[in-house]
């Protein structure tokens, strides 16, 4: 910029009529005539030719400087020599001689994480809670999560991040997954729609984003050296296409390698999947970054694709100049992954001026969390006991009704504000809570203050917050039951980045939580009052062995800060609940196909292998578990328990309703290489709701091994009023219909007849056509 500075001032002083004048894709001009030189970005000039321009004007070090983050500081989330913003975890670092300026990357999917607290300044930086994944591919509405999108978006806007590092896209392939709360669901093309609605949100804000784990991260175990032995055609039809759909429906700025290997290569040297499926197959525009410290071999990274090394190591800077001196690294390489940095960096907000205020709108953030979440939850069993009717006065049992849970730890973390309990959010409904009840729960709290001190800095990543269960007595609850007109028992779960999760006290209840159910369904249903379960989780428990006792069941999921006044809104009939489940409840644990090859023991992860696996030679590097085989290949979720035709305690895609919902007249037809669906979806109860319509397809008498049928299309109605009706219209591409065919390498489609199958869920099909293909 000062080059083009002083040939500003050159033509200034020779022409002093001097309108404007544009040098290096920068404009100068005497705006106000006061003779003030005013310095902006031109974006009447492509951004392809100012990057070709930017390049043309770069040394080799400043180049390679690019290719890597500002190193293990910024990782941490720390600010030196006062610039920065603390807490943002990495950045794509400055080029002074260009005018470049640092742009900066935050963690993440269920909201920004940056540091609320900033040296000599008396205010805060909260941020928002919004509700996890998992919840929000619970609501299959894409409209709604594009609005959750745009709000973290203009979130991160106000807070001068460029670039928000999620959502994450990784199929949940079994429950024990640590992360599975940042993830959307068991099926990819839920994922994907889910997905896509995300990014355009975040996006529509001019700030980008960054699609993870890429690809199949779909354990925390050993996560920086596992090797996935999958096959081709699970990657294509399962693993990848979420993905994929992702890409094609809203182009990402960025996307972000996994730390694991896939048959053999890690993923962030794999030049097949970064460059060959990524940009070649699917058209993938932007650039590529890896995880933090992921990946081992600099150069290869480089020359696979992977264009931007997280957060950047002294050893990669030393790798990669000396790659290229010696030849190994070759300069289209370079140039292509600068090109792509480039290219964000001027579409970035920095390079527009846009000067950020640190004030979004929180309380309009809220508003959306509380509604997105309400609209996730999922209503799993109701015996005439919801909505609340004439209860006043609720017992509330279990820690986590007084102290709920937002989200997972780690990068799905946030610093908010505040967080509304369940407790809090019946109040603010206007109900009673029992006050016998209230002082166990004080009484607990003070006995065991220790261990209800949240983790809080770097240890809150990587440690989930888990404060012990309360033991009631008989007599309590006995008293308890006459006190009270309904008890509500909330069963919570934490887990997280750095470990996955274990059997014992954590997919299956513990003995205490056993007992509290039992034992509180006792009491209250000998007095003829009724008991409701709501589940405060991140991801699956087991719910066969003990969903007959309570008389309804709310699965509320972890719903970001709002989560106690949603789950008030659909247990008060405020809102009905219209959420649906993502992914299948089974009955065992091991009726998984993937818990055969799915690491038991929960062992976390080292934090050393984290900070420092950019640091380690692949021969210094000791795995515990060095491999994980996908035995199970495209049999995940319900497409296994279908095809085995094995019981579930909650299928793929069920929730139910204060409403009820006929699926009218549904037609098919096949017209230019795609299928035209259309159904009218009545309301037929006595209460506005929304229903989800699910379009799956099944292969009779296929010649392949195929799953029994796959989720194609999906739509949720608006609030229909009793006795509304809505049309509903897919158009699924022929192509959709495709598997990938391992022998050529690529998508084929099979002639003959299909089946079109309409459902409510995976299991609660209402009609179907068949078509011939």
């Amino acid at each position: 910029m000062k080059s083009a500075y002083l040939d500003f001032e050159k033509d200034y002083v020779e022409k002093k009529d001097f309108k404007e004048i544009t040098v290096d894709g920068y404009a100068f001009m005497d705006r106000n005539g006061n003779g003030k030189l005013d310095i902006y970005e031109d974006d009447r000039i492509p951004i392809d030719e100012r990057v070709e321009d930017a390049l043309s004007k770069m040394t080799i070090k400043e180049k390679i400087h690019l290719l890597k983050g500002s190193g293990l500081a910024s990782a941490m989330g720390r600010v030196e020599s006062g610039e920065g913003i603390p807490g943002a975890v990495g950045t794509i670092v400055p080029t002074p001689g260009l005018g470049l300026p640092t742009i900066y990357l935050s963690d993440g999917p269920a909201g920004l994480r940056i540091e609320p607290k900033r040296e000599g300044e008396d205010r805060t930086y909260y941020c928002t809670a919004f509700p996890i994944g998992t919840l929000l591919a619970s609501t299959w509405n894409t409209d709604l999560v594009n609005q959750v999108g745009t709000a973290m978006g203009n979130e991160a806007l106000e807070y001068g991040i460029d670039v928000i590092l999620g959502p994450g896209a990784n199929i949940h392939r079994h429950p024990f997954c640590g992360r599975n709360f940042e993830y959307f669901s068991e099926d990819p093309v839920l994922t994907g729609y889910i997905g896509a609605a995300m990014v355009n949100g975040i996006e529509s804000n001019g700030v980008g984003t960054s699609v993870k784990h890429f690809v199949a991260n779909n354990q925390e175990t050993n996560r920086n050296f596992n090797d996935v032995i999958v096959s081709e055609r699970a990657m294509r039809e399962i693993y990848l296409k979420g993905f994929e759909i992702i890409v094609k429906e809203s182009q990402p700025w960025t996307v972000m390698s996994s730390y694991n290997k896939v048959n053999g290569t890690y993923t962030s040297e794999s030049r097949n999947l970064l460059t060959n499926v990524l940009r070649d197959d699917w058209g993938f525009e932007g650039l590529v970054m890896s995880d933090w410290f992921g990946g081992n071999d600099a150069t290869a990274m480089i020359s696979a694709g992977n264009d931007l090394l997280e957060p950047g190591t002294r050893k990669q800077w030393k790798t990669l100049l000396e790659a290229y001196k010696d030849g190994n690294l070759a300069i289209e390489d370079i140039d292509t992954s600068v090109k792509r940095i480039l290219k964000l960096v001027f579409e970035s907000k920095k390079m527009q001026n846009y000067r950020y205020g640190n004030n979004p709108d929180l309380k309009a953030h809220a508003d959306i969390t509380r509604l997105s979440a309400a609209e996730g939850m999922v209503l799993l069993k109701n015996e005439n006991t919801l909505p609340i009717q004439k209860a006043k006065n609720i017992a509330l049992l279990g820690v986590t009704s007084y102290d709920f849970i937002t989200g997972g730890t780690g990068s799905g973390d946030v610093n908010e504000a505040y967080i509304v309990s369940l407790e809090e959010g019946l109040k603010n409904s206007g109900y009673e809570i029992n006050a016998t009840a209230k002082g166990l729960f004080e009484n607990h709290k003070e006995a065991h203050s220790k261990e209800f001190v949240r983790p809080e800095g770097f240890k809150a990543m990587f440690v989930p917050y888990i404060p012990p269960q309360i033991v009631y007595t008989s007599d309590q609850l006995d008293q308890i039951a006459a006190e009270s007109d309904l008890a509500i028992i909330t069963i919570g779960r934490n887990a997280g980045e750095g470990g996955d999760r274990v059997a014992v006290d954590d997919f299956l209840l513990s003995t205490t939580e056993q007992e509290m159910i039992m034992n509180t369904c006792n009491s209250f249903h000998r007095v003829g009052k009724k008991v409701a379960v709501v589940m405060n989780v991140g991801g699956v428990i087991e719910t066969f062995s003990w969903k007959a006792q309570p008389d309804a069941i709310l699965l509320a999921w972890q719903g970001g800060q709002e989560g106690g006044n949603s789950a008030a809104d659909i247990l008060s009939g405020k809102i009905n609940p219209s959420g649906k489940l993502p992914i299948t409840f089974p009955v065992n644990l091991e009726d998984h196909a993937s818990n055969m090859n799915f690491p038991q023991d929960g062992e976390p992860m080292k934090i050393t292998d984290m900070l420092f696996a950019g640091e380690v030679d692949e021969a210094d590097k000791v795995p515990n578990r060095d491999y994980t085989i996908y035995e199970e290949g495209i049999y995940v979720g319900y497409r296994h328990f279908d095809k085995a035709r094995l019981d579930v305690s909650y299928p793929f895609g069920y929730g139910l309703s204060y409403t009820d919902f006929e699926f009218g007249n549904f037609e098919v037809t096949v017209e230019n290489d795609t299928i035209n669906a259309t159904v009218t979806i009545k309301n037929i109860g006595d209460k506005s709701g929304k229903e989800v319509v699910q379009v799956y397809v099944s292969k009779p008498n296929t010649t392949i091994d195929r799953p029994s049928q796959e989720l194609k299309a999906f739509s949720k109605t608006k609030a229909l009023e009793p006795n509304g009706t809505q049309e509903i219209v897919f158009r699924i591409p022929v192509s959709e219909l495709s598997y990938w065919d391992e022998n050529r390498s690529d998508w084929a489609l099979e002639t003959g007849n299909y089946s079109i199958r309409l459902g409510a869920s995976s299991r609660d099909v209402r009609s179907k056509i068949e078509i011939n293909l």
